[in-house]
């Protein structure tokens, strides 16, 4: 390992409230470009492509884990916080991609897993060896074992991922994995663990990281105090600031730290939380200006197409972001979920409390269920409207190119620890989001790679791949170009008002510079009035004297 290696942001980058409003564009980098053939998705391999990140017109990348990793949860079981996966690269790449993309004036942003960590790690390798009692076992959450010889598991507790939550050792106690069980959980009470994640922040922000995603931010802190509750007394349990596993208070004492890192750099690191709670209020503390300072709106993601509830739902982040001064975040794919282009041609949930999309695939992605070209003009028409809000964007790779997810794994090809042992990720897993991106029509890998993809794509990938789209004026990646080109001219203050339209299957807003936004849900055309303005954009057919159905137009302002 090298060095720390000081990068300077560009200067015309230097604000540090680039965030508010940004673009974020995910990358998971093992599916985005391989560059040795491997058929894995490399950092050499984003390199080779920040040309085609730059002429997108995003503000900032967010890379997945690149750490290295047994692939035990996609990169998410992290064996080392400071290097990178050699299979990915080295460090010196990582410097190379950094200094690149800030050339290009785009910001980096990178995945930090402080939960748990790999069962490889060198700290978990450590505890296995020393035994009970000792300080390298305190880094973990270490039990005995309940009945006669201890044979049995502390709790009754599951995994997210299927199965008990507990794992026996050789010496007979259990360790704790809320995830697979070669992601043992942290001890967030141990100051070693709390000074050594200091020390991450610090080791990557030394070498141009703008910014950090925070995987599971609820979940760090916990009160494992004896007796431990059964799996049903801890369902019972609200979530309300003292819950032993969740959303707890005091993990925002560690952010509180966290920020401290963040605001002696220039300018100050920014983050995000990945933070599943159950009240817009318990998410306001993680964007707290003297913690993370933003968090994940994940609403729209297990939202129908459906004006109602994208108006009900942009209405309370909003209201949320005054309240803790933040900036909201609004997206509908990322690497965890049916991608948005699928989940909007297939039969509304219309309330079922089911993530859309994973019956779908469980079913083996049936055809004759998956309306394609509906979905795709409907994942248009959302996206328009997102990217006409105020607040950030955050866009996951292949849905530029308007993907649909793959549902045709086999068994033996699937990679995801949630098929294998069921769980909280219902269907099959998540990989068929993170199958390689298409870059050319042909080719084994359509342009991932000299060689095969680690996942396997379909044929129809042709038809979406990169070189095409790039040709043509009409495909969506020409239409996600023009919108965050022009986003950038029209950017104005974080707020809007909504303007009635007469219809409740209709949205409209203006933003304070005259910026108008107007989605039609519905399936009939929508009448603009005279002196609306010139139509700047619109995410499907042309449209002047009206919106047609299912389409989102943004409407220049008349100052």
């Amino acid at each position: 390992m090298t060095d720390a290696l000081i990068i300077d942001t560009p200067e015309d980058q230097e604000t540090p409230a680039w965030w508010r409003q940004a673009v974020v564009y995910q990358i998971y980098p093992r599916s985005f470009a391989d560059a040795n053939g491997d058929g894995l998705g490399d950092i050499p391999g984003i390199l080779s492509r920040v040309d085609y990140l730059a002429e997108l017109g995003i503000d900032a990348v967010w890379l997945s884990p690149f750490y290295p990793s047994a692939l035990a949860d996609g990169g998410y079981d992290v064996a080392d916080y400071r290097d990178v996966d050699p299979r990915l690269g080295t460090l010196a790449d990582f410097d190379a991609m950094v200094e690149a993309l800030h050339e290009r004036g785009i910001r980096v942003v990178v995945d930090i897993v402080p939960n748990h960590t790999s069962n490889l790690h060198v700290w978990f390798q450590e505890a296995l060896a020393a035994g009970r009692g000792s300080a390298a076992r305190d880094r973990y959450i270490f039990r005995e074992g309940t009945g006669v010889d201890g044979s049995e598991p502390p709790t009754d507790w599951y995994s997210t991922f299927g199965g008990g939550a507990w794992e026996r050792v050789e010496d007979g106690q259990w360790y704790y994995h809320h995830f697979a069980v070669e992601q043992p959980d942290l001890n967030w009470s141990n100051p070693e663990v709390r000074e050594d994640f200091l020390e991450t922040l610090r080791f990557w922000s030394d070498r141009g990281v703008d910014g950090f995603r925070i995987d599971v931010a609820h979940m760090l802190t916990k009160d494992l105090a004896d007796p431990l509750p059964s799996q049903a007394e801890l369902e019972a349990i609200p979530r309300d600031g003292n819950h032993p596993l969740f959303d707890r208070d005091d993990v925002h004492e560690v952010y509180a730290e966290w920020r401290k890192v963040f605001n002696s750099y220039d300018p100050p690191r920014t983050a995000v939380a990945e933070a599943w709670v159950d009240t817009p209020e318990r998410r306001a503390k993680y964007a707290s200006a003297d913690g993370l300072g933003q968090a994940f709106n994940f609403d729209l993601l297990v939202a129908d197409f459906d004006a109602t509830e994208f108006r009900r739902l942009i209405t309370v982040n909003l209201a949320e972001a005054l309240v803790t001064g933040s900036s909201t975040t609004w997206v509908l794919s990322n690497h965890d979920v049916t991608r948005h282009a699928t989940r909007y041609g297939l039969p509304p949930l219309a309330g079922r409390a089911v993530k859309q999309g994973t019956e779908w695939v469980a079913a083996g992605g049936p055809e004759d269920q998956l309306d394609r070209e509906g979905g795709l003009r409907r994942a248009r028409a959302a996206t328009l409207l997102l990217l006409g809000l105020p607040g950030s964007t955050y866009l996951y790779q292949g849905e530029e190119l308007g993907l649909h997810e793959v549902a045709a794994i086999t068994s033996e090809q699937r990679q995801d620890p949630a098929f294998f042992r069921g769980g909280a990720f219902d269907g099959l897993g998540r990989d068929g989001c993170r199958v390689p991106l298409p870059w050319t029509a042909d080719g084994s890998s359509f342009g991932f790679g000299s060689a095969g993809s680690h996942l396997p794509q379909p044929a129809w990938f042709a038809e979406y791949a990169v070189d095409g789209q790039a040709l043509d004026s009409a495909s969506t990646l020409a239409f996600y170009r023009r919108a965050l080109a022009l986003r950038h001219e029209l950017q104005t203050d974080e707020s809007l008002e909504w303007l009635e339209t007469g219809r409740a299957d209709v949205l409209r807003f203006v933003r304070p510079n005259g910026w108008q936004v107007v989605t039609n849900f519905g399936t009939e055309p929508f009448a603009l009035d005279a002196d609306a303005g010139s139509v700047l954009l619109s995410s499907g057919a042309d449209a002047e004297a009206s919106v047609p159905g299912e389409t989102t137009v943004w409407i220049a302002p008349t100052d």
